[in-house]
C-alpha cells in the first residue's frame, strides 16, 4: 500500500505542476511558440543554431505540465542505415535514443529529470520509428518530428494524416541539411499547404537568427555560400 500511496503522490504532483516560462530571444522564436500554442500543426524550417529543437521541446514540456495532454511522441528519419534500425542491437528506444538526444535532452531539462524519467518509464514519451507510422492515430499527445527534411513525401502523408483529437504535429527540419536525394519533399508539403489553404503555420528561421554562438552563426553562412 505504501508503495502504491508513492507513486500516486507523484502522478498529483506531476499533473498540478505550475508551468514555467519561456523566454524567446527573438520574435521569430516567439512566433514559433505562439504557433505550437495555437496550432494543431506547425511546420518550422531553419539552420542549425536557430533554437528550432529547444524552442519546441520546451513549448512540449510546458504544454504538458499545463495538463490537457496525456504524452510525447518523438520521432525522426534515420537515413544513417538506410531508414532501417535493424542494423543496432537493442530496443526501438536503444536503437533512436542516439538519433532524438538532442530533443530529449531538452524535453529533460524542461520537465525535470524526476518528471522526465517517471514518464518515460510509463510511456508517456514515446520514441517512435517512422516505419511503425501509418496505421497509428495519435489522440491527446505532442507529436514532434526532428529532421523532417530527410522525409520522403510518403512519409510526410503517413505522419501528418495521423494526428488524431486533441493532438498537435511539430515538423522541424533544414531543407539545406537534407541527406537524402528526394530532399525537397519538405519544402514540396510546404507549398503544397500554401496552395490547398491547409491551416497549417509556416514558420521560417534564416541564419540572421542563429542564436547558438557567434562562431555558428558565421560558419552556417559560410556553408550557405558555398552551398555545402
Amino acid at each position: 500500500m505504501a508503495r502504491a500511496k508513492k507513486k500516486d503522490t507523484f502522478v498529483n504532483e506531476i499533473q498540478s505542476s505550475s508551468a514555467f516560462h519561456i523566454q524567446p530571444k527573438n520574435p521569430t522564436q516567439q512566433y514559433l511558440l505562439d504557433c505550437i500554442d495555437q496550432s494543431v500543426m506547425t511546420v518550422c524550417i531553419g539552420p542549425a543554431g536557430t533554437g528550432k529543437t529547444f524552442c519546441t521541446g520546451m513549448k512540449a514540456a510546458q504544454l504538458i505540465l499545463k495538463g490537457g495532454y496525456e504524452r510525447i511522441v518523438l520521432t525522426r528519419p534515420n537515413v544513417a542505415t538506410g531508414r532501417s534500425l535493424g542494423y543496432f542491437p537493442g530496443s526501438v528506444e536503444e536503437k533512436m535514443t542516439p538519433w532524438l538526444k538532442p530533443i530529449m535532452n531538452v524535453l529533460q531539462d524542461g520537465l525535470g529529470k524526476g518528471r522526465y524519467d517517471y514518464m518515460f518509464s510509463k510511456e508517456q514519451i514515446q520514441i517512435q520509428p517512422i516505419e511503425t507510422i501509418r496505421g497509428n492515430s495519435f489522440e491527446d499527445c505532442i507529436i514532434i518530428v526532428d529532421e523532417s527534411q530527410n522525409l520522403n513525401m510518403s512519409e510526410i502523408k503517413a505522419i501528418t494524416t495521423r494526428i488524431g483529437e486533441n493532438s498537435k504535429l511539430v515538423l522541424l527540419g533544414d531543407p539545406a541539411q537534407s541527406d537524402v536525394h528526394d530532399g525537397e519533399a519538405l519544402d514540396d508539403f510546404v507549398e503544397m499547404c500554401h496552395h490547398y489553404g491547409i491551416e497549417a503555420p509556416i514558420v521560417r528561421f534564416t541564419t540572421d537568427h542563429i542564436v547558438r554562438s557567434d562562431i555558428v552563426a558565421q560558419l552556417v553562412k559560410m556553408f550557405a555560400r558555398n552551398k555545402m
